[in-house]
């Protein structure tokens, strides 16, 4: 295997793994910015209270972009095995 070819394989992999994480680290983001403002808003200080809604938040985005996150893992782990004999030269 070149050099060259296993830099761009890591940096597929890491683009993907970033592309895959995005969504339910987004939402976890976003949930979490809106009880933060709400216990500003109202005083309530909390600390567990953040942890339920941004739990629940990621097992939606799992749900919603599972079978995407899935495909998209399966095809990059398919397109590796199937190069597999550019890798061992």
């Amino acid at each position: 295997m070149s050099q060259s070819l296993a830099i761009d394989l890591g940096r597929a992999a890491l683009l993907l793994a970033v592309q895959v994480a995005a969504p339910m680290l987004g939402l976890g983001l976003l949930v979490g910015l809106v009880v933060s403002i709400f216990q500003a808003a109202t005083q309530i200080q909390e600390m567990t209270l953040t942890f339920i809604p941004k739990i629940l938040a990621i097992f939606v985005a799992l749900a919603l972009f599972g079978p995407w996150m899935l495909q998209s893992l399966v095809s990059f782990a398919s397109a590796v095995l199937g190069h597999l004999d550019r890798f061992a030269r």
